[in-house]
């Protein structure tokens, strides 16, 4: 009996040692990031692959600020918008197709970053509903092409929401929120929480401080 408890003891044990070492985050390796040290970025017109047409423009709206606090100069966003058009380039595919020297060229950056909207908007099940953004980015360094550093992140306006009110006041809350989220264009408040998490220097495996902030060098 003794010898049954010790050996499930021990296979319990080592399932709970090895669940925290399959969902611990491995540290990002950020050594070409700390020998490139950008001080400005390009923002590229974010790639869409979720079905709503507004994605690129409303995250492309909201990553300048996160960058900005970071310690970053971003070159302005209509500044490259205009560049871009004069030049034939009106769709984020081909702007992303551009030579990471060429852009270098036109526009000084010492870096680009490259965002893909893979969620965006409100969706509707049954006894829910909720508005998630998720997007990937990439920082590309322009002057050598290598890649500095990439994440991604996720928000949802599900995360604040709390219903106590039986299966019917679900089913109503659940078309309240979509009704509500659809009209006030929540993807767009939503998609400023997710690139705060996915730009925001000094978060887990982040992006690191800029030469404009007081944490510059200290990451």
């Amino acid at each position: 009996m003794m010898r049954s408890i010790k050996l499930f003891a021990l296979l319990l044990a080592t399932a709970l040692l090895a669940t925290g070492c399959a969902t611990q985050r491995t540290p990002y390796d950020y050594a070409e990031f700390k020998q490139a040290r950008p001080a400005s970025i390009l923002v590229l017109p974010p790639l869409n692959s979720s079905p709503e047409v507004a994605a690129t423009s409303g995250m492309l709206s909201q990553v300048t600020y996160p960058l900005a606090e970071s310690g970053y100069y971003v070159i302005p966003v209509t500044l490259a918008s205009e560049t871009f058009k004069q030049n034939g380039l009106v769709t984020p595919a081909d702007i992303h197709n551009v030579s990471p020297a060429k852009l270098r060229e036109i526009f000084g950056a010492d870096a680009g970053l490259y965002v893909e909207v893979k969620a965006y908007g409100t969706s509707y099940q049954v006894i829910s509903s909720s508005t998630v953004v998720t997007a990937e980015a990439k920082l590309l360094d322009l002057r050598s092409g290598k890649v500095l550093w990439q994440g991604t992140a996720t928000a949802s306006s599900a995360e604040n929401q709390q219903n106590n009110n039986g299966l019917l006041g679900m089913l109503v809350s659940a078309v309240i929120n979509q009704i509500a989220d659809t009209l006030s264009d929540a993807s767009f408040k939503i998609a400023g929480m997710t690139s705060h998490r996915l730009l925001m220097a000094g978060r887990a495996n982040g992006m690191l401080y800029g030469p404009r902030s007081p944490q510059y060098q200290k990451d």
